[in-house]
């Protein structure tokens, strides 16, 4: 089956969008985590700092 070529396909213009999708495979209940426990010491330097 032949593919269809337009312009933008030739001219690499689209290529920037089919970039690889691998990046860092977090669990998503550690960033949760994360993020909690970096908004409470956040908010306790700031109660007691001030």
């Amino acid at each position: 089956m032949a593919t269809l070529s337009t312009p933008t396909q030739q001219a690499g213009i689209l290529s920037f969008y089919d970039a690889p999708e691998r990046g860092p495979l977090l669990n998503p209940k550690i960033v949760l985590i994360a993020v909690f426990a970096f908004g409470v010491i956040v908010l306790l330097l700031d109660h007691f700092l001030i």
